[in-house]
């Protein structure tokens, strides 16, 4: 399954629903403590349940809600990509499809709630039967399926199959009076219809930018634990680990029977009260194993002892090589890889290889890659439709950047938007199309003039009164013209605020 959205309510900076569109690839951009962090570190709240690099407490919940009497964190994730066939009832096989739980247009959507920060209870939304004659089919076992069947009339070919049974029913019914519900996971989950639910959810991963400086900093081990999961995801492993686990269990059978065998002889009654309990194959937890997975420089320095820009390094290395590997093998998980800030400590050289490196590991199968940044590097190496907007503005907080929704669609404005960026490329774009709409004189009309001394080829000079705007440009593309005072950084954000103001206003 990929994710199609994640929603977020009363969770830190977000005191009212907000959705996000995820795609194979989606940067967040923004200024400092906006809530572009939130959104990753909420998917892994979701996904990893307090395992992985964030964990849920009384201080995430949004003091606004909390001042208003509601203190229940809420994360939704909305999935695509299905899976086929799916197991509700033992073995069961039937689809969420067929199980009505998905939505109207044939999404899973599970909501995690967290009252006060506490224990999730999870929630499915679909579009579910409400006719009060089959509403609750999947709380029910099969005797009571059966009587329904039976005294409803219906007919089915295999009655020890609920999931058989629960179709009859609801095939056999002239109005389910389908609406949209929430069904809670716990009601019915004697089934095992969550843990057949995660067994598809992708794998998630955040790298967060910010890591401890430990003998365990998870910035380097992380690369190495989610390479330990998605091996271990390899059938042919997980049944070589099943017949290692069968076997090690049958020979523990053998040693408690023989021990109880030996009780018995000493005292009968004890021997009869005891119950060898042996864990279920299952419910192993194989990658613990491997938690101590490392790399280590030279002299078994751990990585996380050197430098940031080194622990970086390895981390662009790593997803160097897993665009690499992702591109060339078939049937693998799927993964999300969730990066803040992939730009910290390093040069600019190396955040253009890491983004290219980010951007081919998003085209790959069954891979999605998140970002925050504050690098103008890396935007402008991403298309429009990769970049997600967050801001403090309401109710959009979020929104998409896309060209036909900027006065002039140029990276150089997202920028400037996100950052503060007012580069000389951005004033000479927004310079061009003012100039290329015909409306260059009427920006000029009614603003102030200041003296720009022009050099000529003979050596001669010419003073001539022109706009800020065009005292920049000029000096932008006539450096060697040293006869002026060069305008100040507050100057040239002030001539791009001014003609992004008239675009605004001016041009359609």
């Amino acid at each position: 399954m990929k994710i199609k959205s994640v929603t977020v309510n009363c969770f830190r900076s977000y005191a009212h629903p907000i959705t996000v569109e995820i795609d194979d690839l989606l940067v967040l951009v923004g200024k400092n403590d906006i809530g572009k962090s939130t959104i990753l570190e909420a998917l892994d709240i979701f996904f990893n349940e307090g395992k992985g690099c964030v964990k849920i407490d009384k201080d995430d919940i949004n003091k606004e809600c909390l001042s208003s009497g509601n203190d229940c964190i809420e994360i939704g994730v909305e999935f695509v990509d299905l899976p086929k066939q799916i197991i509700i009832d033992t073995t069961n096989e039937t689809t969420l499809e067929n199980e009505f739980l998905v939505t109207a247009s044939g999404t899973l959507k599970v909501v995690k709630r967290y009252s006060n920060a506490g224990k999730e209870k999870v929630f499915i939304f679909a579009r579910h039967p409400v006719n009060a004659q089959c509403a609750d089919l999947l709380l029910k076992k099969n005797p009571e399926l059966k009587k329904i069947l039976a005294d409803s009339g219906f007919d089915c070919q295999d009655k020890t199959k609920n999931a058989e049974l629960r179709k009859a029913i609801w095939t056999g019914q002239s109005d389910l009076q389908l609406e949209d519900c929430q069904i809670e996971i716990a009601k019915i989950d004697a089934k095992g219809i969550w843990e057949q639910l995660k067994a598809y959810m992708p794998l998630f991963t955040l790298f967060q930018s910010d890591r401890k400086n430990s003998d365990s900093d998870d910035e380097v081990q992380d690369p190495m634990r989610i390479a330990v999961r998605e091996i271990l995801g390899d059938a042919k492993i997980q049944a070589d680990l099943a017949n290692v686990a069968n076997t090690v269990k049958a020979r523990l059978d053998q040693v408690a029977a023989r021990t109880l065998a030996k009780l018995e002889e000493m005292n009968p009654a004890i021997a009869t009260s005891l119950d060898p309990q042996l864990p279920d194959v299952a419910s192993l937890k194989w990658a613990d194993v491997f938690k101590s997975v490392s790399i280590t420089a030279d002299n078994d320095i751990p990585i996380n002892k050197r430098g940031s820009g080194v622990k970086r390094l390895v981390l662009i290395s790593f997803f160097r090589a897993e665009a690499e590997r992702r591109q060339n093998e078939a049937n693998l998980p799927d993964v999300v890889y969730a990066i803040e800030e992939p730009e910290t400590s390093q040069h600019p050289e190396h955040q253009r290889a890491l983004t290219d490196a980010l951007i081919a590991l998003s085209k790959a199968k069954n891979t999605q890659v998140l970002l925050t940044t504050h690098s103008p590097e890396i935007v402008k190496r991403l298309q429009f439709v990769n970049i997600l907007l967050v801001s403090d503005k309401t109710p959009e907080r979020a929104s998409r950047v896309l060209e036909h929704e900027l006065p002039y669609p140029s990276l150089n404005e997202v920028n400037f938007v996100a950052f503060g960026e007012a580069s000389f490329e951005y004033h000479n774009e927004l310079y061009g199309f003012i100039e290329a709409e015909g409306r260059l004189n009427e920006y000029k009309n009614g603003k102030p003039i200041r003296n720009y001394i022009r050099a000529r080829n003979d050596g001669s000079t010419k003073t001539e009164q022109i706009i800020l705007t065009e005292y920049i440009r000029h000096q932008i593309h006539h450096p060697e013209n040293e006869n002026n005072q060069t305008f100040t950084t507050h100057e040239l954000k002030e001539s791009i605020e001014a003609m992004r103001t008239f675009l605004t206003n001016v041009v359609p």
